[in-house]
């Protein structure tokens, strides 16, 4: 921790600028708007919670889905990416049991650290992601103590950058850094953040979004075993290869569209049942082509599509890993298109069922096409159905780009994003 008046001069004097250019992309000139959202941050939370002697900083950043979509869930490969869009905090212990932390916009949430029991009354809400963190922590056998936060994130929600998962990391970078000297690694904190969303918020996710956000930069993960995931740093500057990385909002009706999402590894474990398998990474390709019109009688067809998908998917993911590892960023960029195709086609995670007028993703994957034609790479962005969009777009054109998507799909819907080198840290 460091005395708040030593923190707000470091920030004047361009102590942390190095870092923040690290972390966030930004030239020189753009240092500035950092600087401020840090010092306001700090002001908000000596609003919130009085001026304290010493304070600390912390940050955990967003993610993309750069190459495995919908392949975690069947122990597969998935290639992802930590952004330069982050929720940061300013926190300070109390002297007290209680963990007190106001996020900006929502009600302050408290913890009282000897009631850290699931709360089914809690599902869905951030106090039950604070609650899970801490359990874990303490089952680990820090001794934590109370204190109070103030954060704020840019993580555009609904974006598919998995906002939840940068918020379990911040909680869990907090409490390594005051309770634990650091001594928790991203990987275990990654798996504390699934534990509080399983657990203790009632969402039965996989381990892609936090190991992302944890980990940081460009990172393949293979979930065959998924208690011991293998995790490896791809070694590629994104910001030397040309291109940008965009992330554009469709704009589609977010109703509940819980189904849809739910049906896709249903019906890929009904093709692996087949097998008396539970997950499609245990069966064979192979086995799988030569049982092909066996299958489709028991699973129907669009099991067997998006079971196809998987399968090409899971190996296009290695590939595409192979291909940054290499500097051959031309034969990934066909891959992306590839997978992208494959989403659209097999995975059939673009029109919810029965939707005629409102196709909102498969619009702006076509408005993609129209202006990229042979060039760059889009694909659909994470879960699908009502989601984003991901393109990697030829620096010449992106001006260009940018405008007519927002000129055809709607103002403000394209985000241009940085691969964040660094995943969840203590900043001071």
């Amino acid at each position: 921790m460091i005395k708040t008046e030593d923190l707000k001069k470091n920030l004047q004097d361009k102590v942390y600028d190095e870092l923040f250019s690290k972390l966030y992309g930004c030239e020189q000139n753009q240092l500035e708007i950092v600087k401020k959202r840090y010092r306001e941050l700090i002001n908000e939370f000596e609003k919130t919670f009085g001026v304290k002697g010493e304070i600390s900083l912390f940050s955990a950043p967003g993610r993309t889905e750069i190459g495995g979509n919908h392949t975690d869930h069947q122990r597969g490969c998935v290639i992802a990416g930590s952004v330069n869009l982050d929720v940061i905090a300013v926190a300070a212990l109390n002297n007290s049991e209680e963990i007190r932390i106001q996020s900006e916009g929502y009600p302050l949430d408290t913890i009282n650290l000897n009631e850290l029991e699931p709360d089914e009354t809690e599902f869905n809400q951030a106090k039950a992601l604070i609650r899970g963190v801490c359990a874990k922590f303490k089952a680990l056998g820090y001794n934590l103590k109370g204190f109070d936060a103030y954060t704020t994130s840019n993580v555009l929600k609904g974006s598919g950058l998995s906002s939840s998962a940068a918020f379990e990391v911040l909680i869990g970078n907090i409490l390594n850094g005051l309770f634990a000297n650091g001594g928790v690694n991203p990987v275990e904190i990654a798996k504390i953040g699934q534990y509080a969303e399983n657990v203790y918020f009632g969402k039965p996710s996989g381990l892609m979004d936090q190991m992302a956000s944890s980990v940081g930069g460009a990172v393949a993960i293979d979930f065959q075993d998924n208690e011991n995931p293998v995790i490896k740093k791809i070694n590629f500057d994104f910001s030397k290869c040309g291109h940008a990385l965009c992330i554009i909002d469709s704009g589609a009706d977010h109703a509940d569209l819980t189904y849809e999402y739910a049906a896709i590894p249903f019906e890929m474990k009904e093709v692996a049942k087949f097998f008396d398998k539970e997950f499609l990474r245990e069966v064979k390709k192979s086995d799988f082509l030569n049982k092909i019109s066996e299958i489709r009688k028991v699973t129907g067809d669009r099991a067997v599509l998006r079971a196809l998908h998987f399968f090409n998917e899971n190996e296009r993911a290695q590939k595409e890993s192979e291909m940054l590892e290499n500097g051959n960023f031309d034969e990934f960029l066909r891959l992306v298109k590839e997978s992208g195709y494959s989403s659209y086609m097999y995975l059939q995670n673009v029109c919810p069922k029965g939707s005629v007028k409102e196709q909102a993703v498969a619009y702006t994957l076509a408005v993609c096409d129209e202006i990229l034609k042979d060039r760059g790479a889009f694909r659909v962005h994470g879960g699908g159905f009502a989601g984003t969009i991901q393109a990697f777009v030829p620096e010449d054109m992106l001006e260009d780009f940018k405008n007519k998507i927002e000129l055809t799909v709607g103002k403000n819907c394209c985000h241009i994003l940085n691969i964040r080198p660094l995943g969840g840290v203590q900043i001071v």
